[in-house]
């Protein structure tokens, strides 16, 4: 199939982890089409993700904040264009009012209970029925790569544990305390500890350097979405609570333990083979303990963490 002139809109979703896990969705329109441009409709956050795609045309900001009438102004902008395919991830039905020769939506909600990159790859099925997932990509900028060079050059060594200790609602937060004690007993397995996350995570971090003996890092309310990225990419693992640097982490092949309390790790974990998770007793995050992430990390990233001595 000739496919230099198709143009392709891919409308992805809002929160970062759930804009990650559209991504390999993204890949395999690119893989069916390779030649295609494809344009991406995000809003201020999500967009960040797809910034340097290396394959993307133009990316179109949804502000959610423009109202009623920025909303019209905002699709008849888009009507100007009438695409040969449009790929909507989400299920208000928005695809419907734009130009296209076909549409391929997402139709309800997930009552399978598939997992989110299995149900946003299951829209696109009909395109090529051998479609396997890809993993989930996060594109850098080498300003990222430098950036993170040059943050992290004060640590010693270069086998990092990194902690997201925040998340969006006080009930998804492990207590600050066991990060600190999890630190601590990591003392043989890593150099150095590296805390990150919003202006609002400061709180959180905060807590786990009170009293923390080992060397760290906190980037807490320092570092951009894609500059984290950059961080993460060169730590060892990452464990932090169910919220999106879970997802950026497994973007950028490092190994993650998610610590859920409510919500679902089947369908909303991060996705990929080096990504596991916990949950609380009765879904209650505060219910794990220190105990069961240890035995986590050794039993599933024996071969990734460095084998030392003192744990």
């Amino acid at each position: 199939m000739k496919t230099a002139s198709f143009r392709i809109l891919f409308i992805t979703l809002s929160n970062i982890g759930d804009a990650i896990m559209t991504t390999p969705v993204l890949q395999a329109l690119h893989q069916i089409y390779p030649d295609a441009t494809i344009d991406i409709v995000g809003d201020r956050r999500s967009g960040q993700v797809f910034q340097y795609c290396p394959y993307r045309g133009t990316l179109i900001t949804k502000d959610k904040r423009a109202g009623f009438i920025g909303s019209v102004r905002f699709l008849q902008e888009l009507r100007k264009t009438k695409y040969d395919l449009i790929v909507d991830l989400r299920t208000d039905g928005f695809a419907y009012l734009l130009r296209a020769r076909a549409r391929l939506t997402k139709q309800r909600a997930n009552k399978d209970k598939l997992h989110a990159a299995e149900q946003h790859m299951s829209v696109i099925n009909r395109l090529r029925k051998d479609l396997s997932i890809p993993a989930p990509t996060l594109w850098l900028d080498e300003s990222d790569e430098i950036f993170a060079n040059k943050i992290l050059a004060v640590l010693p060594g270069a086998d990092w544990l990194t902690i997201g200790p925040g998340c969006g609602g006080p009930e998804k937060v492990w207590p600050g305390e066991r990060y600190r004690e999890l630190a601590e007993r990591c003392s043989g397995l890593f150099d150095a500890v590296i805390l990150v996350g919003g202006q609002g995570d400061v709180k959180y971090a905060d807590i786990i350097k009170d009293g923390l003996t080992r060397k760290y890092l906190d980037l807490c309310g320092k570092t951009d979405l894609l500059q984290v990225a950059a961080v993460l990419k060169r730590s060892r693992i990452y464990i932090g609570s169910d919220s999106g640097l879970g997802h950026i982490a497994s973007a950028v092949s490092t190994p993650t333990i998610s610590l859920f309390g409510p919500g679902s790790p089947e369908r909303y974990r991060p996705w990929g083979r080096q990504s596991v998770w916990i949950r609380g007793a009765d879904n209650d995050i505060r219910n794990i303990s220190v105990e069961q992430v240890m035995e986590r990390l050794h039993s599933h990233f024996q071969q990734i963490v460095p084998s030392r001595q003192g744990v």
